[in-house]
């Protein structure tokens, strides 16, 4: 089935009158976009808001639709007479480019202006380059000019960032160029979105917070092994100054007009896949209704939205949606053979219960990490055209028996809102319903080993954690430096609720392994790295970009 055509966008100050922001707390950038004064974020939430997470189960490489129901059901509430707003991450140019295209939803269901959201839309992923990368350049600096920190060149931790997939980049070797040009060592460059500044930006609660935290980066060691701090390199006033407009949501809009805030874009498998703090508590002082999205599987950034996110924001989530599909399912029956790039198997449209039923303990592992939680469940199946009855009437079946407080068909994809009103439905069903019992699942107060084997074994269902020789060592430096209260941001694939993509459904018996780990002293974490994961993205041999093109008048195509 076709979307329905696109109605016109409304002028950005329309929408900002109608969600009653003050003429002087917004600053607009062309028609359709506005900078949001993140100090309205201090303003108290409007009563009875309803705070709902969007996020789904392990994906295939094509995604399960979690921001084309993120922006669907944020539509579909509007259609029930609830001011809805929903909060999303700026998608990275290095997927963009890469294979899994475009971050702005699909079909009836998408942001806008989706060419200027995909790209560069108010320069906030520059800046935070920049001021990652100044960083950088300052502590080269002050090695080569007489290393008043006494920085060992052996122990310098924090990489250099660009906002692309350069596998070339994982490991280099800088300061090649003479006396002059810097202190030989190796170095690496990861991806923006995994930046320690991108996550800063996300988690800060305002300007004297970003300041502090910029300041609390731990970039390396001394000579005499004591962590350095960028404070001590002078340069976090400056980093500071590159992020002020940085620190200010942008305001969108879906393809209905519902209002939208874009802001931060970390990634959920090497990041905390959230967007920022700031653009959920502003949301929350205007509208009834704050839809947000977590990143990837409920393993992924839904645990980090409950362990990392509402820690800090002090935001309690009233529900989630966990959003599948038949075929994703399937997939995790291990049967099929899949390839990030390539087209889904053709065999994945045909019915097949049997694939269907030893996917299903996939789906049951996600609600029983929401239960974990405390937050009632509402499941969406993302209708496809091929899903036949039997299989959906399955899924629903196992999904009430697995502790979901309903099961909706979702066709927001196809019809937009109205595709979603009976998912919207179950949602304020479910949030009003009082049975949001939020709770994390540790305490602070335990070690970090202790952190990460909770996370392990009560939400992926591993049987243990063991940790290589390099990753021993640099857990036994994080806590020895007074790291050990921090919570935990695991670095895992996506595509399995293990380290290793290849373990579909609901694997146990397996122990995560752990194979390094690092302190973001700055975004107030620890990241374990398990598996092959990568915080530099690589492309592949069909990457997307060469469908990108203008036409003879200079529009975008192929986006």
């Amino acid at each position: 089935m076709m979307p329905p055509p696109k109605k016109p966008l409304r002028p950005i100050a329309d929408l900002a009158r109608a969600l009653d922001l003050p003429d002087a707390a917004w600053e607009p950038y062309g028609r359709y976009r506005a900078k949001i004064d993140h100090r309205l974020a201090q303003d108290s939430a409007r009563p009875g808001a309803k705070l709902v997470l969007v996020t789904a189960v392990n994906p295939t490489p094509a995604g399960e639709g979690k921001t084309v129901h993120t922006i669907g059901l944020s539509m579909a509430l509007e259609r029930l007479g609830k001011r809805t707003i929903a909060t999303l991450r700026q998608p990275s140019m290095g997927p963009i480019f890469g294979v899994k295209g475009g971050g702005c939803g699909g079909g009836a269901s998408t942001l806008e202006p989706a060419e200027q959201i995909n790209l560069h839309l108010t320069g906030d992923f520059h800046a935070v380059a920049a001021a990652n990368n100044l960083l950088c350049a300052a502590l080269d600096t002050s090695m080569l000019l007489g290393n008043p920190a006494q920085l060992d060149p052996e122990r310098v931790s924090f990489p250099r960032v660009v906002d692309m997939n350069d596998r070339a980049l994982r490991q280099i070797r800088i300061g090649l160029g003479g006396a002059q040009n810097g202190v030989p060592r190796d170095a690496s460059f990861t991806i923006t979105s995994a930046s320690e500044v991108m996550a800063i930006l996300a988690l800060s609660t305002g300007i004297a917070d970003l300041r502090r935290r910029l300041g609390a980066i731990q970039v390396g060691e001394r000579l005499s092994g004591e962590p350095v701090q960028a404070e001590e390199l002078g340069v976090a006033g400056a980093m500071a100054a590159l992020l002020r407009d940085a620190l200010d949501p942008t305001l969108v809009q879906t393809v209905e007009g519902t209002p939208a805030l874009v802001h931060t874009g970390p990634f959920a498998n090497i990041a905390h896949g959230n967007c920022s703090i700031l653009a959920d508590r502003i949301a929350a002082a205007h509208a009834d209704y704050v839809v947000t999205e977590a990143g990837f599987g409920a393993d992924m950034g839904a645990e980090k939205f409950f362990n990392l996110k509402c820690r800090l924001s002090g935001m309690r989530p009233d529900a989630a949606v966990l959003v599948t599909t038949v075929r994703a399912l399937k997939v995790h029956s291990g049967k099929f053979s899949l390839k990030p790039g390539k087209a889904l198997p053709k065999e994945l449209e045909s019915e097949d219960l049997a694939a269907l039923e030893a996917g299903l303990p996939n789906l049951e592992a996600h609600l029983e990490t929401l239960r974990l939680f405390g937050v009632p469940a509402v499941v969406a199946i993302n209708r496809f055209p091929s899903d036949t009855p039997a299989e959906l009437a399955r899924i629903e079946a196992r999904a009430l028996a697995a502790g979901a407080s309903s099961v909706a068909q979702s066709f927001v994809f196809a019809k937009g809102g109205e595709g979603g009103r009976a998912l919207a439905e179950a949602v304020v069903a479910a949030a009003e319903s009082g049975r949001a019992d939020f709770r994390p699942l540790y305490g602070l107060e335990l070690p970090l080993k202790d952190k990460l084997a909770r996370v392990a074994t009560q939400v992926y269902g591993a049987a243990g954690v063991s940790y290589e020789a390099r990753a021993q060592e640099q857990l036994w430096r994080a806590e020895s430096q007074g790291h050990g209260r921090l919570p935990i941001c695991v670095a895992k694939t996506q595509f399995s609720l293990s380290h290793d993509p290849k373990l579909l459904g609901r694997p146990r018996g397996f122990d995560l392994s752990v194979r390094g780990l690092t302190v973001l002293a700055g975004a107030g974490f620890a990241v374990p790295l398990c598996g092959d994961i990568q915080t530099m993205p690589g492309l592949g041999s069909k990457p997307s970009y060469r469908g990108i093109d203008l036409d003879s008048e200079g529009r975008i195509v192929g986006l």
